[in-house]
Order: C-alpha cells, then structure tokens, then sequence
C-alpha cells in the first residue's frame, strides 16, 4: 500500500515539476530536485503533519535543494540568476505554480513541453514517457522494441540536445500546439497501451495508467475538439478498454479475445467510441488512430467471435500499414490474415516478419506463431515457438498462458 506522503507528493507532482522546470529550465534538476522534496516531505510530514498547502511546500523545498545543487556544481555561474530570481519569489510559491497557459491540464503541458521539434519525434516520446509519464527505461526499450541500453543512451542524447541548443522549457502557445501534438498524441496512446498490456509485472493490465491514457485523451479532446486524430485516439482508447473485464479470468488468468464473455465489455464505453468515431470519420480524413479505432470498432461491433468481419479487418490494417508502417501493425494483420483466410497464410505473413528480424525482441511473433502452428497441428515446431515466446515475454500473466499452452502441445 502506497505511503500517504507519496499519495500527496503523486498528486501533486505534476504541478510541482512544471514549476520547477519554468523556473530551472533544466528537466534533469527539476526531477532530481523533486525527488530531493519528496525525501524531504518522508522525512518531516510523518512527524509534523501534511502541510495545508503541500504543492507550495513541495516546491519551496525542492527550489532550496536545486539552490544547493547549483552552488556545487561548476555551471553555478551560468545559473547564478536563478538564485536572484529564487529571492525574489522566496515566499511566493504560488507564483510559480500558477500558470496561466490554454492548455488545463499540467501534465499534458509538460508533455507539450517536452514534445519540442528540435528533436525526432521518436527521441520526444521516448523522453517525455520516461521523464514525464513515469515509464521506466526498460518498459519504454519494450514499446520501441530496442535494447534498454540503447534506448536509456537515446534518453540522454536528447537531454543532452535540449541543454547544449539552449532549447527553453516553455509551455508552447495555442498556435505552437498542433505542431507538437503528433508526439503528445504517441505518448498518451502509449501511455494507456503500457496500461492495457503491462510489458513486465504480475498484473496483465495496470488499470491507473488505462485511465490516466483516457484522462489525458479527453482533455486533448476538449482542448482540440477540431483535431481528427485526437477524437480518433479518444474513440480507440474507449472502445479498446471497453473489454479490459473480459481480459482476465477470476483467478487472473489471461483470457484471449475470442474466448471472452462479451456480456462484460462495457457498454457505454463502446457506445461512446462508436459515437466518436462515426463523428470523426464523417468530418476528417481517417488517421492512424481512427483507423486503429475502427478496427476495434468491428470487435465491438461482432457479438460473438465467429461474427467478426475479419476480411474487413485485414483491409483496415492496409490502410494502417500505408498511414503509419511498423513491424507491431505487420504482425497484427498477419493475425487478421490468419483468421480471414486459414493459419496457413497467416503464417506466410509471419514468417516474413522473421526474416526480417525487426521483432526479434517481441515475445508475440513467436507466440503468434505457436498458436498458428498449434492449430495446424504441428505440435513439435509449436512446442519450440512457444519456448521462444517464454525466454523473450517479461509479464507473468501472459507467461502463464504461454505455459498452459505449451503444455497443451505436449512440451
């Protein structure tokens, strides 16, 4: 159970880092500074009890202990104006935590923030998950199917760009924003689908970060009601955690989608995806999102599993494959490929994607193959398939199912 001091502190983070990196200008300081008040904040609240005004002193504190940490360091002259401007708003913190930029949200302003165009839009997503979003180094090496070495240097390279550019952490203005949403976009959607299929852990799904993804998606909604693709990732998270009762059984056991009771998805929530989506489809050209949307709109759509339109399915990821290309869409339509038209020509499709090489470290393409092989009976290269899925598959639930299924072919 979560201490009630780093209940507070994950509350109020947020405010208090896009504070300090206003003020500091410097996202690695601004994290090891906060870091520094939470410390702090377990070290006194227990004994004095919670402040009534937590952010402020959150704040107050972590600007003393990046004060100290710049007088330590040899850039201290550098920053010697952050220590005038520390004086004059000493015993005003609310000044900095006020903000009055349009967007109402002060994560998504960090991730507008950090979303900056001077960088690859891979290395903005790969910094703000990790820095912003909380997403450790190796579930992010997971989502970008890269080596956690490579993926922690590609991290620091991008800090590294922004301070050597002199790039400022400023909250972007209305007209700046639409420039900076496709990586807002990507990290929201990742945040949610690190939520829907936790890469490591006990769990199968981690539930705040689902809901956190939906959060952030509505609040991008309502900022941006005229962005297509925002409505499209909205409708998709929507109609995708719609299922997420159905995923796992009683005893927490992964349950495939054509095995759920579909009696447990909610309703609402795909009715309200539906209703996005058409809106969306009507005014805009489909992006990535909205065709990821629609394609979870036929599962919706199909009441039982042998009802599900699975040739439309193979062409809507077509159009994905051109809108937005990737191994991860790849071995999803050759999984649609196999249901449309029989596991030997979805295997086709998926042994191309292993002479590619480019999922080697994705534990589904060599489950996906177990299954296929499983189903066309041949049980001793199955059995092999699924062996290779479990040395590469980092969460517990799903290697729990590999298992059971691995025995299920006599391995």
């Amino acid at each position: 159970m979560q201490h009630p001091v780093e209940q507070v502190f994950r509350a109020e983070r947020d405010r208090v880092l896009a504070a300090l990196v206003r003020f500091l200008g410097d996202l690695d300081l601004a994290e090891e500074s906060a870091q520094d008040a939470l410390v702090a904040a377990l070290e006194r609240w227990p004994r004095d009890g919670i402040p009534q005004r937590p952010a402020a002193w959150l704040l107050t504190t972590a600007k003393h202990r990046a004060i100290d940490r710049i007088r330590r360091q040899q850039n201290f002259a550098s920053k010697q104006h952050l220590l005038v401007q520390h004086q004059a708003d000493a015993d005003d913190p609310a000044a900095l935590l006020a903000d009055s930029s349009d967007i109402p949200d002060e994560r998504l302003r960090l991730f507008f923030t950090c979303c900056h165009p001077a960088l690859a839009q891979s290395a903005q997503v790969a910094l703000t998950l990790r820095c912003l979003a909380g997403l450790s180094t190796g579930q992010i090496a997971r989502i970008f199917l890269t080596p956690e070495p490579t993926m922690a240097q590609r991290i620091v390279r991008a800090k590294r760009k922004i301070r050597d550019a002199g790039i400022p952490y400023r909250v972007p203005s209305a007209a700046e924003l639409p420039g900076r949403l496709p990586g807002v976009l990507a990290v929201v959607y990742l945040v949610f689908t690190e939520g829907h299929g936790a890469s490591a852990g006990p769990h199968l799904q981690d539930g705040a970060l689902c809901d956190e993804g939906i959060r952030l998606a509505r609040v991008l909604h309502g900022l941006l009601p005229d962005q297509g693709e925002v409505a499209g990732l909205l409708a998709l998270l929507l109609l995708t955690d719609a299922r997420r009762p159905a995923r796992v059984d009683d005893r927490g056991r992964l349950v495939p989608l054509e095995r759920q009771d579909r009696s447990r998805w909610r309703t609402a929530m795909l009715d309200e995806g539906r209703n996005l989506l058409l809106a969306t489809i009507r005014a805009v050209p489909a992006g990535p999102y909205t065709v990821q949307a629609a394609i979870a709109a036929v599962h919706a759509d199909a009441a039982q599993p042998a009802q599900t339109d699975w040739a439309q399915v193979v062409v809507l990821y077509d159009r994905l494959q051109q809108l937005a290309p990737s191994p991860v869409v790849d071995l999803n339509r050759a999984v649609a490929v196999a249901m449309a038209q029989g596991p030997e020509a979805g295997l086709a499709e998926l042994d191309k994607l292993v002479d590619e090489g480019s999922l080697l470290l994705h534990h589904l393409l060599p489950a996906c193959r177990a299954d296929l092989l499983r189903r066309l009976g041949r049980t001793g290269a199955a059995a092999a398939a699924y062996r290779q899925a479990l040395e590469l598959v980092g969460n517990d639930v799903e290697r729990g199912y590999l298992l059971d299924r691995l025995r299920e072919v006599g391995g």
